[in-house]
């Protein structure tokens, strides 16, 4: 019998609760908390399954400790925002349960996201004898875990990665982001990061163009270099790796709106003074944009993200390209939502199965990648999100 808690009630957490629902063998009761507790009752009308919902600030650790306490889960799955990282792990601690995350922490007040946060509570889960995993979603999470089977069953040794992100759908509007505005824009206009010979290299945000020829129809998109979280946790836990790069596609309408709207100073995120009030320009910016949730009827096409490892097998220089591709339009007929939340919400869901089931344990803080990948990979695949394989040579980037 376990029992979760799910936190957040956007795009991912919709997601995520269909997909709870679906493993009622693993998850036996279902608790759904946001800030707006509408949400929550909605989310859980969709669903032919028994779903409780609360209220609860996510900022607040006295109020997440009462609602944990009351509703004594085996494991939180956080999929709120990523400021509220560390306050759920808190209330995690204090009570004393499990926790599971899809992002990790960035503090609102500087665009910088980092792993230190949360790797330095390891030492308190661990004299706990509790378990926190971390980044359980697409990327950061199955992007992980795919370099893990790289490193398992294709190469004795990972020199090169580049992790390979594309949205080849089309939602119809002007200008809207697939999922949280504000975190979407804060991520994509932050600096560049990379990781080559032992070091980050810093470079401007989205400077480093290329074309990457995306397989089952997809063809040929631009692709953009962008710092992404999980290679921080790559390159810690797989040492052998000397140069990790992520890459991401966006239209060329995507970034002409950005361009804009970066000029016009509607992404900073400091406080200016408007009719006598304090506002962050990129939280009003949030307000007046799409929905993402709203996209989920509008958009067409498919995600192909995945990862390219090459380096060593038997002495031999080897590549290998792992990737998923999922479609929009079936995520919505199945969980009514687009493939952006499903990619994310599909796995945070299959990482509390491994957690509550035992396939993956241990006490502390850890990263998908430091589990092993194939019971990962076979439940992932059931659940709706197969991947596929193909050795040998492909286009260097």
């Amino acid at each position: 019998m376990s029992k979760v808690l799910i936190i957040g009630a956007g795009g991912v957490g919709r997601v995520v609760v269909h997909k709870c629902a679906q493993a009622s063998d693993v998850f036996t009761e279902i608790t759904l908390a946001s800030r707006t507790e509408s949400k929550c009752k909605a989310i859980a009308a969709e669903i032919d399954f028994p779903v409780k919902t609360a209220r609860v600030d996510a900022d607040n650790v006295p109020e997440l400790v009462e609602l944990l306490k009351k509703e004594q889960p085996s494991l939180v799955i956080n999929v709120a925002l990523p400021y509220q990282d560390l306050t759920i792990m808190d209330a995690c601690l204090e009570v004393g349960v499990d926790y599971l995350d899809t992002a990790n922490y960035e503090p609102l007040e500087t665009a910088k996201f980092e792993y230190s946060w949360q790797w330095a509570y390891h030492e308190r889960f661990r004299e706990k004898g509790l378990m926190a995993l971390l980044g359980s979603g697409f990327d950061p999470g199955v992007t992980n875990v795919f370099t893990a089977l790289a490193a398992k069953k294709y190469l004795d040794e990972i020199h090169e990665l580049d992790i390979i992100d594309a949205n080849a759908g089309s939602h119809g509007q002007p200008f809207a982001t697939n999922f949280n505005p504000e975190i979407n824009i804060r991520e994509v206009t932050a600096p560049c990061r990379h990781w080559e010979d032992g070091a980050w290299v810093e470079t401007g945000a989205l400077a480093t163009k290329r074309s990457f020829d995306f397989p089952e129809g997809i063809g040929p998109m631009n692709i953009y270099r962008m710092y992404h979280e999980e290679m921080e946790s790559l390159v810690k836990h797989i040492p052998t790796i000397k140069k990790a790069q992520f890459w991401m596609t966006f239209s060329d309408n995507y970034l002409k709106h950005l361009e804009v709207l970066q000029n016009v100073g509607m992404t900073r995120i400091d406080e200016v003074e408007f009719n006598g009030q304090k506002i962050v320009p990129l939280q009003f910016l949030k307000a007046v944009l799409p929905d993402p949730g709203s996209l989920g009827p509008l958009t067409k096409g498919k995600t192909c993200i995945g990862i390219i490892a090459r380096g060593i097998k038997d002495g031999k220089r080897k590549q290998v390209y792992i990737y998923n591709i999922c479609d929009h339009e079936a995520c919505y007929r199945e969980v009514n939502s687009q493939a952006i939340s499903y990619t994310t919400g599909v796995p945070a869901a299959v990482g509390g199965i491994m957690m509550l089931a035992g396939a993956w344990r241990g006490e502390g803080v850890y990263n998908m990648e430091q589990f092993d990948p194939e019971p990962f990979l076979e439940k992932l695949s059931v659940m709706g999100l197969p991947h596929v394989v193909v050795e040998g040579e492909w286009p260097e980037l």
